[in-house]
């Protein structure tokens, strides 16, 4: 396995997370799941020599590995605050886009839909929603046709629309905390498959300690304003927490309690992020 670091969190991982695998549903033999799994061949970005695997790429490793109950990782519909905190509807986001990436995996198709609505009113929120109009249209349009290989695409493409807008409106800051909240609700959406089904195959998926230092950095380095929100620091404080966990584990190994804890800390996170209060930023 290549020693660089390697997540995807919707980044999800992304995760998150977090796919070929559903997307092969019309391919007539069933590949041998990997004896490994060498994240250094997945499609990725690379940001600051820091690499960033398609969050649609370690769902498809997961299944690869098993058979996820992605319909039960979607859990209830949700309702996301109205909330002029800018720095929380980025967040959000994140973990809406997060979200799709689980409902294709689930192949519910309605969901899939809803979840390419919220993508735009959120998009809409923080003045990108041009750049995501087609995209949400698109992911509605090929959801309705299942064609779910096509939706995926659509959501890392629309991932990518954001930041670049972003980027463009010098909103820079608000396109990492897309990715975070992205990766937030990946990692905790892969931390409950991992722990349903423990192997340190799927562990390892978790061991990504330079994607942690990159997001602890980019967090440091925020403007102070954005440091000072309430959300924002509640998350840069969690980083803390799993940081020493995913560090500390020997040879790669990521043990069931270290799983569980990651678990929690990211599902408080992503609660914390669709709570109905937030500090203005």
């Amino acid at each position: 396995m290549a020693p660089t670091i390697i997540v995807r969190s919707l980044s999800f991982l992304i995760p998150l997370l977090i796919a070929v695998v559903a997307a092969s549903a019309a391919v007539t033999t069933t590949p041998k799941p990997p004896q490994q799994i060498d994240l250094s061949q997945f499609p990725a970005d690379t940001i600051e020599n820091v690499v960033i695997p398609v969050p649609s790429e370690i769902f498809a490793v997961l299944g690869k590995l098993g058979n996820p109950n992605w319909r039960a990782e979607l859990g209830p519909k949700t309702t996301y605050p109205a909330t002029s905190d800018r720095a929380q509807i980025a967040l959000l986001l994140g973990t809406v886009i997060a979200d799709g990436f689980v409902a294709v995996e689930a192949e519910d198709s309605e969901r899939v839909k809803e979840i390419g609505r919220n993508v735009l009113t959120l998009a809409e929120a923080i003045n990108v929603r041009k750049s995501v109009v087609s995209r949400s249209n698109s992911i509605i349009e090929k959801a309705d046709k299942r064609d779910w290989a096509a939706v995926r695409r659509e959501f890392d493409g629309a991932l990518q629309d954001v930041n670049q807008a972003m980027v463009e409106l010098n909103d820079g800051q608000l396109a990492q905390l897309v990715s975070l909240g992205g990766w937030l609700r990946g990692t905790e959406a892969l931390t409950s498959i991992v722990r349903q089904k423990y192997s340190r195959d799927r562990a390892e998926l978790l061991y990504q300690p330079l994607l942690i230092d990159y997001f602890s950095r980019q967090i440091s380095e925020l403007s102070p304003r954005l440091r000072g929100n309430r959300l924002v620091g509640d998350i840069r404080d969690a980083i803390g927490q799993i940081a020493p966990l995913i560090k500390n584990s020997s040879s790669r190994e990521i043990t069931p309690e270290t799983v569980d804890k990651v678990h929690n800390i990211t599902a408080q996170m992503v609660l914390r992020i669709r709570a109905k209060t937030g500090s203005k930023s």
